[in-house]
């Protein structure tokens, strides 16, 4: 009988097996494998060179560790302050002050809109010449503070991490969920016991929504890890290389019919992921049974 069944569950999970060995594992190693050739399209070359591409990525190539730096930084910052943004408008809504199911869904707004509809919103924002910032310090006697943000080097990082750094609404709408959904008994017993209110989000309902504050961090990473359209609308990756990151960084080696070494920097992204997501499991205890 055990026969049967183990007979069933293979053929039941044969279509799923093969699609991820032929859509996700064999492009996976092709990608380590080619970025051990030297491989061009025009003129035609693979060669094998070892580690040379990763050589000369991590020792030769001026251009990596600022972009890499660029990369880790967004990293930082989405995965802490912006999740944290998000976990802090998701407690305030759980007290459900007035008009908190407008705020929730009106939040939620930017998140659903494109990043390339969002990066021309920000392009429009932050003309030097017509654009609302620039209108608003006019306006109130600041022109001194007037900037071409995204093309100088001093305000590019910074005005391009605002594009995406306030709307935090899939951790503010994942953590909500979670909070709304919590036995109620646990806080009714904190009150008697004489908890604030501070202690009871702080002692009861945090290790609540831990788990999930990691799933917000997960998706905040992965984000940061597959961030193009943005960057390429708004900066390009300029100026210099201020605004760039390891995924623009590999369409551009594309571009310049560099596939070898384009996968070499697409094998960086992969370790960089492996690594982030290994952390955060562990910080947050996500394998670990509640």
């Amino acid at each position: 009988m055990k026969q049967k069944n183990g007979g069933w569950i293979a053929l039941f999970l044969a279509p799923a097996c093969i699609l991820f060995i032929l859509i996700f594992a064999i492009p996976l190693v092709m990608v380590f494998v080619t970025s051990l050739f030297d491989y061009r399209l025009l003129p035609r070359t693979f060669t094998f060179v070892g580690f040379s591409n990763f050589v000369q990525l991590f020792t030769e190539d001026n251009r990596f560790w600022p972009i890499f730096g660029n990369t880790v930084k967004w990293l930082f910052i989405h995965c802490i302050f912006h999740v944290t943004l998000g976990t802090l408008l998701a407690f305030i809504l759980y007290k459900k002050p007035r008009g908190w199911k407008f705020v929730r869904v009106t939040y939620m707004i930017p998140n659903i809109i494109s990043q390339s509809a969002i990066a021309m919103i920000f392009l429009t924002l932050y003309n030097a010449q017509y654009g609302a910032v620039n209108s608003f310090l006019k306006l109130v006697g600041l022109e001194s503070l007037q900037h071409n943000w995204l093309f100088e080097t001093a305000t590019a990082f910074p005005s391009v991490t605002l594009t995406w750094f306030l709307f935090a609404g899939y951790t503010t709408t994942l953590v909500l969920a979670q909070l709304l959904s919590t036995d109620e008994s646990l806080i009714e017993a904190a009150e008697i016991d004489g908890a604030t209110s501070f202690q009871i989000d702080r002692l009861v309902m945090f290790p609540v929504v831990k788990k999930m504050i990691g799933t917000t961090v997960i998706m905040a990473a992965t984000y940061m890890l597959q961030l193009f359209s943005m960057l390429y609308i708004t900066t390009g990756g300029g100026p210099g290389v201020s605004t760039a990151n390891l995924p623009l960084y590999l369409y551009t080696t594309v571009k310049a019919n560099n596939y070898g070494y384009a996968n070499s920097i697409g094998v960086v992204i992969i370790i960089v992921g492996f690594i982030t997501m290994t952390l955060i499991n562990r910080l947050f205890g996500m394998n670990k049974e509640d």
